[in-house]
């Protein structure tokens, strides 16, 4: 279920995102990351995530992971979406492919003020 209350679509299959690689933003109980939130990435999110210490546009080939780039979705951290949405840097979100267990770190309230779905 998204954060909607309705089946969770998919957030990306280029690039293939999510914690089990789907393209969605499933929860499956064994993610220790909660990678829920589907994000379309921009470059002040991930300037900002560089500098707290995920770096998440540089290639790790050796990972099959390209980086991202502005526009790209992904599956992101709920725990880093909040962070970056107190810092003043949070990217946009897709309601419809975020899942449910993203209301633990943040409100609707807060992701609806950022969804490009509302």
């Amino acid at each position: 279920m998204n954060v909607l209350g309705e089946e969770l679509e998919p957030c990306s299959l280029d690039p293939l995102t999510g914690f089990y690689r789907t393209g969605c933003c499933e929860n499956r109980g064994d993610d220790p990351g909660l990678h829920v939130v589907c994000v379309i990435a921009t470059d002040e999110f991930l300037t900002f995530s560089q500098a707290v210490g995920n770096d998440l546009s540089t290639p790790m080939p050796q990972y099959g992971f390209a980086g991202l780039s502005e526009g790209d979705q992904w599956c992101l951290c709920a725990a880093r979406w909040q962070e970056a949405f107190e810092a003043g840097a949070a990217p946009m979100v897709r309601l419809a492919a975020t899942h449910l267990s993203a209301l633990e770190y943040s409100t609707l309230a807060d992701l609806r003020s950022h969804a490009i779905d509302a």
